[in-house]
């Protein structure tokens, strides 16, 4: 087995070119690539990082919490936004905490939430 202190010693006496060319010698004989766990090492504290970070939400929830004075206006726009009938609309809109819309881009919820807001629901995304 080699010394691993002389070999330390060694690569320490070695220029930054040298070292450079040390690397690509190496990455040839082994066919590895240094450069991919370098960049893994770096890019691990930047994952912990964002780990501890909410992800962005891509799918939102529209949920009535109540129907608001204007119940026939809150109906409409419910028949309107989900393809339901008068019934199941109703029942939807008199449910609170229903949800309307389910796994929706963010965009379509703030503009569900509005159009009930306009007709007088109180109304939730999450």
């Amino acid at each position: 087995m080699a010394d691993l202190d002389k070999l330390v010693e060694e690569l320490g006496a070695l220029s930054v070119l040298e070292a450079a060319e040390l690397v690509k010698k190496l990455e040839e004989a082994w066919g590895v690539s240094a450069a991919a766990p370098v960049a893994a090492m770096a890019a691990m504290p930047a994952a912990a990082g964002e780990a501890e970070a909410q992800e962005e939400k891509t799918e939102f929830d529209v949920i009535i919490k109540s129907p608001g004075p204007k119940k026939i206006e809150t109906i409409k726009v419910l028949r309107k936004l989900t393809g339901l009938g008068l019934k199941e609309s109703k029942e939807l809109a008199e449910t609170a905490g229903a949800k309307v819309m389910e796994g929706v881009g963010k965009e379509a919820a703030e503009d569900a939430k509005a159009q009930l807001e306009a007709a007088g629901a109180e109304v939730e995304i999450k």
